[in-house]
């Protein structure tokens, strides 16, 4: 099926903390929530929310301060997010939910489980924040952009006056190219300096070899409990991929018990823009059983 860069969703919006987060949402019956990364927003899920949809009420929110969630004048740290998804969910009374996670929706969402185990049943995985991170596991060209991206003051001249995560990352971390319509919802929510702040402190959250330990600390305990909690997971992967290349994968394999894994093809980092129908049918696999146990 081609990729279509229409987003044929109502827009939906729930107050969360004095502020409106955005969502979309599809299907009926238990909760299935795709949660994105940077610098995306919902729009990111727009080819996989029909096949979930299948099995559940497919929700698919935005981050607050990202896509079309609003923009309080907050830090925009890691907790911040966990903080609003927390209430997000509170919001909309979800319970038994699966979580559907890419980029630091992982990290969030593996924090909200760990959190608040009874109340997620199964959690699907891709290109994400579940481990602590390594500089060791950067090649030496992601090494040189996110030290750059981490100053204070080139990371936000990268990321907030040049948007460069937007209009560079975006696309070099996609195995194909993306068409304008796409890249311009991309760039929507980023429209000005202040609106890309979350984008530009995102990459000094990543924990690279402990810092910021606050970060590193709650990313070192989410993997402790993944790696052993009795909740059906799924991990989908490409090639090559970008966080997870095949002997990143084989480490998950030999570390997280009962782990089924399954690679969609090839792709990098933002597999859902490279391979949505894959990513579309292993989910149709693997929800059924998960979604038959709270029925």
């Amino acid at each position: 099926m081609p990729i279509s860069s229409d987003f044929p969703f109502e827009s939906q919006y729930v107050d969360v903390q004095g502020s409106r987060m955005h969502y979309v949402e599809t299907g009926e019956g238990t909760p299935i929530l795709f949660l994105h990364g940077n610098p995306t927003w919902s729009y990111l899920w727009r080819n996989v929310l029909p096949y979930a949809a299948e099995n559940g009420r497919a929700i698919a929110v935005d981050l607050i301060g990202m896509g079309k969630s609003d923009k309080p004048d907050i830090d925009y740290r890691f907790f911040d997010h966990l903080n609003y998804v927390e209430g997000f969910i509170n919001a909309l009374d979800l319970h038994d939910l699966v979580l559907v996670l890419h980029d630091w929706g992982a990290g969030l969402g593996i924090s909200y489980a760990r959190r608040h185990p009874g109340n997620v049943i199964g959690i699907a995985a891709m290109e994400g924040v579940i481990r602590p991170s390594r500089w060791s596991d950067a090649n030496v060209i992601q090494r040189a952009l996110f030290r750059r991206m981490r100053h204070p003051v080139k990371g936000n001249r990268m990321n907030m006056d040049k948007n460069f995560f937007v209009e560079r990352v975006i696309p070099m971390m996609t195995d194909r190219k993306l068409s304008k319509e796409e890249r311009d919802a991309y760039r929507a929510p980023y429209d000005t300096r202040e609106s890309r702040k979350p984008v530009a402190v995102w990459p000094r959250e990543v924990a690279f070899d402990g810092d910021p330990p606050d970060v590193h600390a709650e990313i070192a305990a989410n993997y402790e409990w993944y790696k052993t909690v009795d909740v059906p997971k799924l991990f989908l992967h490409a090639t090559p991929g970008i966080i997870f290349k095949k002997p990143a994968v084989e480490e998950l394999e030999r570390e997280v018990d009962d782990l089924e894994t399954r690679l969609v093809g090839k792709g990098k980092h933002y597999l859902p823009e490279d391979q949505p129908d894959e990513i579309g049918r292993a989910l149709n696999d693997w929800l059924p059983a998960v979604v038959k146990s709270v029925v």
